[in-house]
């Protein structure tokens, strides 16, 4: 953390001059590199002299919490600074710097932001600061004296961290734009290094139409904001060059995509699956129900497509009216049943996951039992259950709060009733054709997943990762099945290249050519 006597720049501009290195040029003439003095505006009376730090030796820690879309941010400010010549470390211990991208979704992971600086702070390590938190609020206090790096401005990470390790406090928080409209984000041809080489995330917007009134997450992406439908399809085809076999489309609100620029999410999937080699799979993202509606016919039949899982995460968050009104959710439940009961009709076997916050202000008894209800009739086979937090600046934590031990009960019980039954178990016997993408937590395991996105553990046989197989289901668990190779078959190698190694920088080549 800079001392009182470091100069805290509130921009980028104030530091880099058209004079110095870009990043890509370090990346090949880094012998070439002179410090010098930067004539700047008089800070404190003092001139700004050469740095006697050199950037892009250091070593970088980063740690990243929550969705699929934070992790895609990740991956893209990972590969920009180990482009420049910096080194990612898995040590948090042996890093000079701590790179935190934050989620603002609950209060626990930003307890767990905040717990991080503070340890970063007491191990002297430099610290830089990105994600939903610091967009949304980068007046905090335990914020003041960090470098930010903006949910828009991943694209300049490299520059925020060379301040940050010469001590300076550099802030990059505005909105990209083109004419006057607002963009989805930095670019995605920008290098990255994929935190599983064999799956891309791909964001395809971001940003949303709702105003939920519990969000703090509309604070920091903004409205809605869609990539052009060509850059999307361009990243799926060099993510297949590279040896991806499967992608994640991610997003705050996939179904919304394209509202903003005329185009629709079915035209994009339809565009996408064309780029997608026999035996690779495509996973569609979160969609809230007012989006999905109008989109029912065509989703059912991309849901459909052998290429494409049979899975859609839809929160639902109430099945009270009343109180899906009060969180301006723009949907009754009854629109809600209708998504899950057309798909589960059109797309047999298809996977609904879907989310339920508990105690939300103003939730009654009767409302809560209504939920209950919901979860008995579909029996979700993945349910991500939340107890409410009120998060500061939104209209939500001005309500009338539901007393803790009430919220906490509720919680309780729906979990039970989740836990009370076992979606998989009929499926004990079937043969599943698998695809094998990652290593079991507790490394004993491959993960696979099936058409329908259901969790597959298969022996962890070297022979198998990346590969599309077929099992016989021999067990199953609340959370996953385990399935044994069928002896009579062979792995499907569904990649037309060889992947990337863990912690290879994607999209290199593309930026080396554009330098040379």
């Amino acid at each position: 953390m800079p001392s009182a006597c470091d100069p805290v720049i509130e921009d980028i501009e104030d530091m880099v001059s058209s004079a110095d290195p870009t990043p890509h040029e370090r990346q090949s003439a880094r012998k070439n590199i002179i410090p010098r003095a930067k004539k700047k505006k008089e800070l404190n009376n003092e001139e700004l002299q050469a740095d006697s730090v050199i950037p892009g030796m250091q070593k970088i820690w980063m740690k990243t919490w929550g969705c699929s879309h934070n992790n895609s941010d990740g991956e893209y400010m990972a590969g920009q600074l180990a482009a420049s010549g910096y080194k990612m470390t898995d040590n948090p211990t042996e890093a000079d710097l701590w790179l935190l991208n934050s989620c603002t979704v609950k209060n626990p992971a930003e307890d767990h932001f905040r717990n991080s600086i503070k340890k970063a702070q007491e191990q002297d390590k430099k610290v830089v600061v990105a994600g939903c938190v610091p967009q949304a609020q980068p007046r905090m206090d335990y914020l003041k004296g960090l470098s930010i790096i903006g949910v828009q401005q991943i694209d300049r990470v490299v520059e925020v961290v060379d301040e940050a390790v010469k001590g300076h406090s550099v802030r990059l928080l505005g909105q990209k734009k083109e004419g006057g409209r607002r963009l989805g984000g930095a670019r995605l041809d920008l290098p990255k290094i994929r935190k599983n080489p064999l799956i891309e995330i791909i964001s395809i917007n971001t940003g949303c139409l709702n105003a939920c009134t519990y969000c703090k997450t509309k604070h920091a992406r903004g409205d809605l904001a869609s990539y052009p439908i060509e850059e999307l399809v361009e990243r799926a085809r060099q993510s297949f060059q590279e040896g991806v076999c499967e992608i994640w489309l991610t997003s705050e609100d996939t179904g919304a995509y394209g509202r903003d620029i005329g185009t629709d999410l079915p035209t994009l999937l339809w565009r996408l699956v064309e780029q997608i080699p026999d035996g690779a799979m495509l996973r569609l993202g979160m969609t809230n129900p007012p989006y999905i509606l109008e989109h029912l016919e065509e989703m059912a039949k991309i849901l459909n497509h052998p290429r494409v899982y049979g899975f859609l995460h839809v929160p639902v968050q109430s099945a009270s009216d009343s109180v899906l009104m009060d969180m301006k959710r723009e949907y009754c439940i009854d629109d809600f049943k209708r998504v899950v009961d057309f798909l589960k009709d059109r797309v047999p076997g298809v996977t609904i996951a879907t989310d339920i916050i508990c105690g939300f202000p103003g939730e009654t008894e009767e409302d809560f039992q209504e939920t209950l209800e919901l979860v008995k009739l579909y029996r979700f086979p993945s349910l991500f259950i939340n107890q409410f937090y009120p998060r500061p600046g939104t209209p939500a934590a001005k309500m009338e709060q539901v007393p803790a031990q009430v919220k906490k009960q509720r919680t309780r019980e729906l979990s039970q009733l989740f836990h009370s039954y076992n979606p998989y178990d009929h499926k004990v016997g079937e043969r599943q054709r698998v695809l094998v993408t990652e290593e079991s937590f507790d490394a004993q395991y491959y993960v696979a997943h099936n058409k329908f996105y259901e969790q597959v553990l298969v022996p962890k046989k070297v022979e198998f990762k990346g590969k599309m197989i077929e099992v016989e289901i021999y067990e199953a668990g609340k959370h996953f099945m385990k399935g044994r190779p069928v002896e009579d078959s062979k792995p499907f190698n569904p990649s037309i290249a060889a992947p990337l190694q863990k912690g290879e920088v994607s999209g290199l080549m593309q930026v080396k050519e554009m330098f040379i």
